[in-house]
């Protein structure tokens, strides 16, 4: 048979036939491409920043987006990972304080994760003062918990006591310094809901220290291990800022099935521009969210303009 079959091949090659692969093979092969193809038309498309925004900012960036997708969606919930203040006296860059603050009070649950006790303190006081003068105001308490702890661990037991409803908008944000967000804790929260659109993202990915962070971790590999989820944590130190944050964007994208995942860049505030000191890997399955985080960036680049008009801007 192996004979026959060989004299077949020589045959149809000296008449110029040349056979293609098995028919189940180029089945495989077009979906392959269909689904490729999909998955880049599925990626909104937005206009470049013309401004850099800087790290002092990236505050009031999650305020100004989530006023505009509250617009939409008349509700919502709010999960900070690192919800404590990033400075003391500075209020501007308080991420959960902005966010809690934010009108029209649509956002409906609150759920802050810190491990740091003094800044537990301060949220906890940051909520009961909220609160207070709500219910002074004759108004009703809002949703607003705390949980002192490490995130890593804290939310996934959080989603499993109470699971967030598939049609509830919610977003989550975390806003690491380098490695403490596990890539477990960000599996938990995009594989969470069932149906509809998947919890919303904010990654923070560091950009600058990285390479050197990652260098320093010879005798502690397993902080990178949790970090990245994968033993492949050492090719990440060896790329360049664009493709490591592609690395990223793929991920979220591949792993998770994320309609849109880009990486916004926040800067170093330096004369002259400054360098990329982290992505923001904005995770999300609306198709309207890209389009609202462009115009987040230029609220937030000059706070001056309401939301109302920046809904102008395309």
């Amino acid at each position: 048979m192996a004979g026959k079959d060989s004299a077949t091949r020589e045959a149809s090659s000296r008449r110029g036939v040349t056979k293609g692969p098995p028919a189940d093979e180029r089945v495989q092969r077009q979906r392959r491409l269909f689904e490729e193809a999909a998955a880049v038309a599925s990626e909104p498309q937005v206009k470049p920043l013309r401004h850099p925004i800087w790290t002092e900012s990236k505050a009031r960036l999650i305020q100004s987006y989530l006023k505009l997708f509250t617009f939409v969606t008349k509700h919502g919930t709010y999960i900070d990972a690192f919800a404590g203040p990033q400075q003391v006296g500075k209020p501007e860059m308080w991420s959960a304080k902005l966010v809690i603050d934010c009108e029209p009070r649509w956002l409906r649950h609150f759920h802050l994760f810190e491990r740091n006790k003094d800044k537990v303190a301060q949220l906890r006081t940051l909520v009961h003062d909220h609160n207070r003068i709500l219910e002074d105001a004759g108004g009703k308490a809002r949703d607003l918990n705390v949980y002192e702890g490490d995130c890593n661990i804290e939310i996934p037991a959080a989603l499993e006591r109470s699971p967030i409803r598939d049609k509830e908008a919610t977003f989550a944000l975390l806003d690491q310094r380098t490695f403490e967000c596990h890539w477990a804790t960000v599996r938990a929260l995009a594989t969470h809901k069932r149906s509809g659109h998947k919890i919303e993202l904010f990654y923070f990915l560091p950009n600058k220290w990285l390479p050197r962070s990652l260098a320093g971790l010879t005798k502690n590999p397993e902080t990178a291990q949790r970090w990245w989820g994968r033993d492949d944590w050492k090719t990440l130190g060896s790329l360049t800022t664009r493709q490591r944050a592609e690395r990223f964007t793929d991920r979220f994208k591949e792993e998770f099935s994320y309609a849109s995942v880009k990486a916004w860049p926040i800067s170093e505030r330096t004369a002259g521009g400054g360098s990329v000191m982290y992505f923001m890997i904005h995770a999300t399955d609306h198709p309207e969210a890209p389009i609202l985080m462009r115009r987040a960036f230029e609220h937030a680049v000059d706070p001056t303009k309401p939301a109302e008009q920046l809904e102008l801007v395309r």
